[in-house]
């Protein structure tokens, strides 16, 4: 052993790289052997344990309490079937878990070796920077794949089993069926795997660049706080496409009918594109690197080099190609938008609410909902997020010649999400419960969920066609009229 440890102790890592291939130990041996070590760490063995068990449990104790986390996209329906669950941990995670967890492990994966000064014994094992980085970014993303595999599992188990395999509400309230409903629950989790991928990649580049310093842990974790601050400012669309953490929002374009899959495949795709810039970044440095010295912390040079300059010119370059490939300068969010969203939405879950009622049954299409929106009373523009919107919402039953007509105050996010709160009457919006002949049930016409498309496309580009559009002279909408 002494001969290889003098020849590895004193030529550069660039030497040592052009060993042959049979002195070299095999990638997936490699592989194996960072992965043994990640997952003998007593912290990634309690991300794994709690990964999953602890969203099982969260989801049963809430769909026993009383009151429900409605400020959470599907929280609301957390009583009525067991896939909500899954899709509020979905949200939380996208906000906190997901950073946090590829904090903990690709962000750390090779500063580790520099705080214990062994890099040149692991080089002179493997003989190959190349396949050293191979190793333990591929370790790394296994154990991050298999951390979010056990929040999926761990919470529709809980939801399942805490409430049961029913029908799913929609974000645009339509019903899915229990089969619909796992299958886009499985997407949607997969799908969030790619801002994930995101993010360790950031992570192991700013382990690689920064070394030793512990800064290399925040760094996922403090871009994920910035993509999250950026996407509640009223950005361009195509910037906010541009940033690789839009996919944890746009998932829920599949619960739509039909799906709205145009934001979700843009999203995937720049996250994946982040992903393959910052690996791509994080090896080059890696490989550059001289050993010989022991250790390398990251310098300010470097890091502006690599970690700064290059993602700055890949969120430029993807905001470029977004605003020529679609008109999406603008907050996407328009009056006929929200319009079209909330009629949608109302035109749904009425025929809920008629079947809860035990009435008789009625057809969005001869409901001919309509909704009249504004902000500010009419003194603001009506474009652009704000919680000023005030709608009021018009349909018509089948064999009465009056209409009806409802009131909803609307909080519009910057990143689409609309959340629309009853204002009466109380017989139809006014009130969180209905009178079924079975007893109580919340009212699902009290308080909902949308979204709002942000990209243009063939159904709103043109606006609501003139069943639903308020605005149409065939179909006037009298506020006042009760």
């Amino acid at each position: 052993m002494s001969t290889p440890v003098a020849r590895v102790g004193t030529v550069p890592a660039s030497a040592s790289a052009s060993a042959p291939d049979a002195d070299r130990v095999p990638v997936g041996r490699v592989y194996r052997f960072e992965l043994v070590k990640l997952v003998s760490q007593w912290r990634i063995r309690l991300l794994v344990l709690a990964c999953w068990t602890a969203p099982g449990l969260f989801v049963a104790a809430v769909a026993e309490q009383g009151t429900l986390p409605s400020d959470t996209l599907f929280g609301r329906w957390m009583h009525a079937t067991g896939w909500a669950g899954p899709l509020v941990v979905l949200g939380f995670a996208g906000s906190w878990a997901l950073p946090l967890l590829t904090s903990v492990v690709a962000g750390d994966v090779f500063a580790v070796e520099d705080r214990l000064g062994t890099w040149r014994h692991l080089l002179m094992t493997v003989r190959s920077p190349r396949r050293i980085f191979a190793g333990k970014a591929t370790a790394s993303v296994t154990v991050i794949v298999l951390l979010v595999a056990g929040l999926a599992a761990s919470s529709t188990v809980g939801g399942l089993a805490a409430v049961g395999n029913e029908p799913l509400v929609g974000v645009d309230g339509h019903l899915l069926t229990p089969s619909d409903a796992a299958g886009r629950v499985l997407l949607a989790w997969a799908c969030a795997l790619a801002p994930t991928l995101a993010l360790a990649a950031i992570g192991l580049l700013g382990s690689v660049l920064l070394g030793r310093s512990p800064m290399g842990l925040l760094v996922p974790a403090l871009a994920a706080v910035a993509m999250q601050l950026a996407q509640m400012l009223p950005l361009p669309v195509a910037l906010r496409l541009a940033l690789p953490g839009y996919a944890f929002v746009s998932w829920d374009g599949l619960f739509a009918a039909p799906a709205r899959l145009d934001e979700l495949l843009v999203a995937v795709a720049v996250s994946l594109l982040w992903a393959a810039v910052a690996t791509a970044l994080a090896h080059r440095v890696f490989v550059r690197r001289d050993f010989t010295t022991g250790h390398e912390d990251g310098g300010g040079r470097r890091a502006l080099a690599y970690g700064v300059l290059p993602p700055a010119g890949l969120l430029a370059l993807a905001f470029g190609a977004l605003a020529v490939a679609t008109p999406s300068t603008g907050s996407g969010i328009s009056q006929a938008k929200v319009q079209q969203s909330v009629a949608t939405v109302f035109a749904h879950l009425y025929r809920l609410q008629t079947e809860q009622l035990h009435r008789p049954a009625v057809t969005e299409a001869g409901l001919r909902v309509s909704a009249a929106c504004e902000r500010g009373d009419g003194q603001v523009d009506p474009e652009g997020p704000g919680n000023d919107w005030r709608c009021v919402v018009t349909w018509h039953l089948p064999g009465t010649d009056a209409p009806g007509t409802a009131v909803y105050q609307l909080d519009v996010g910057a990143d689409g999400r609309l959340v629309a709160d009853g204002d009466g009457p109380k017989d139809v919006n006014g009130y969180f419960l209905v009178h079924t002949p079975g007893g109580d049930a919340p009212n699902p016409l009290w308080q909902f969920d949308g979204r709002i498309e942000l990209l243009p496309s063939a159904t709103n580009a043109t606006g609501p066609t003139n069943a639903t559009d308020p605005m149409s002279s065939k179909n006037p909408t009298n506020p006042t009229k009760g």
